[in-house]
């Protein structure tokens, strides 16, 4: 299945390319499931992010390899695409991309998904795309003109 959310922000494609850290990932995960951070190398190919999620009563760790990433003059880009998920998901590929405007820029998140169980991927959707919603206000706060 597939999520698309676009999110307009204030500062330019390469001032928010530098906001993309380890201090954003943390800031955008909503409050459950609890995330521990494990890993983070960065958003260049061949950099692993690692967590583990808290759902109470099991914890599971979810890995995703960053695959490939680009910056030109019109996007700034990067894919990290699923290694080690939860139980529930077969597969994951998510493309960052934050595109250059007139004014400000577009952060667009791009998901393909797929549950191990192929009815649980329509009961997933509304999870995962609520996930990735939350995410809009804090883009726009974080990347507002200063």
């Amino acid at each position: 299945m597939k999520i698309n959310i676009k999110t307009r922000v204030e500062q330019e494609y390469l001032s928010v390319k530098q906001g993309f850290n380890k201090d954003l990932f943390l800031k955008l995960n909503p409050p459950f499931p609890p995330v521990k951070l494990l890993r983070f190398d960065g958003c260049r190919r061949g950099d692993t992010v690692s967590l583990e999620l808290n759902f109470i009563f099991f914890k599971q760790t979810w890995t995703s390899i960053i695959t490939s990433d680009r910056t030109d003059d019109k996007e700034f880009f990067f894919v990290d695409e699923g290694k080690k998920l939860p139980f529930f998901l077969r597969f994951w590929k998510h493309k960052h991309r934050v595109i250059r405007e007139e004014s400000g820029s577009t952060i667009v998140d791009e998901i393909n998904f797929s549950a191990r169980l192929k009815i649980l991927s329509p009961l997933l959707y509304p999870v995962l795309y609520a996930q990735f919603w939350y995410r809009k206000p804090i883009y726009k706060k974080i990347f507002r003109k200063r």
